[in-house]
Formats: structure tokens, C-alpha cells, sequence
């Protein structure tokens, strides 16, 4: 009698671009502190959350990406004043194109985390994990990450 492979569970690859004064830093407060998030995210450093431009994420999710997810600082907080106010404008923008696309509205997602939060970093990533793990794989992606 043949032995069932146990089947793996579906891990989706996550980007997350991440502010550097706030969003960054509350993922390094959480590694500091010891809160585990899952392993299969992927942090990308920016200077602000402004300046993710929507062709960053299509191009993260080509590369092998499930999920994306945009983090900043919080409206008030933000270092170059009216960056996570763009960012939020922006990411109006990734909603339409990621529709376009064919893809799930729960593979995209912006949040405020400040430097101080990395409970709710972690928090939100695992959530944002689950969502993904939901949808299943990305069906755009055309090699891995």
C-alpha cells in the first residue's frame, strides 16, 4: 500500500512595499520584539509610500508575486508631509488596474503602520496572508520571485 504524500499548503509569495520612517521600522520592531509574521513575505525598503509607482506592483506580481501589499505612515505622520496622501491616490489607481488585469481585489492592500506598531505589522501581514492563501496563486505571475 502506497503511502499519500502529504499535500503542501499553498504558501503565496508576498511583496510588501514598505515606508522607510514608519512602516519599515514597524516591521523592524517587530523583529526586535520577537513577533513572528509569516516567512514568505518579502520587504521592500522605499524613502515613502508616495513613491510607489503603480508599475512597481504590476511588476511584482509578473515576477512571481500572490499578493501585494503597500504600507505607510499615518495620515499626519508622514515625513514629506502628503506622502501617504499620494500613496493612497496611487493606490485608487492599482485598484482599476489590477481589475483590468483579472486579478482579485484581496491580492492588493494598503495600510498605515507607524514605527512603533509592530504587533500590527505583524498583525496585518498575517491577515493579508490568509486573505491570499483564500484566492490561491496568481495567475499574471510569469516567473518567481
Amino acid at each position: 500500500m502506497a503511502k499519500k504524500k502529504k499535500q503542501e499548503e499553498f504558501e503565496p509569495k508576498i511583496v510588501v512595499f514598505a515606508c522607510n520612517w514608519c512602516s519599515y521600522a514597524g516591521a523592524d520592531t517587530a523583529g526586535v520584539s520577537k513577533i513572528q509574521y509569516p516567512h514568505n513575505v518579502r520587504l521592500i525598503r522605499v524613502m515613502c509610500s508616495g513613491r510607489v509607482n503603480p508599475a512597481f506592483v504590476i511588476k511584482a506580481f509578473e515576477r512571481g508575486a500572490d499578493g501585494v501589499m503597500v504600507s505607510g505612515c499615518h495620515f499626519g505622520d508622514c515625513h514629506y508631509m502628503f506622502g501617504n496622501y499620494q500613496a493612497k491616490e496611487r493606490f485608487e489607481v492599482l485598484k482599476s488596474l489590477i481589475h483590468l488585469l483579472g486579478l482579485e481585489k484581496e491580492r492588493l492592500r494598503l495600510e498605515w503602520v507607524s514605527a512603533a506598531e509592530g504587533g500590527r505589522f505583524a498583525q496585518v501581514v498575517k491577515e493579508f496572508v490568509e486573505d491570499v492563501k483564500k484566492v490561491g496563486r496568481s495567475p499574471l505571475a510569469l516567473t518567481n520571485i
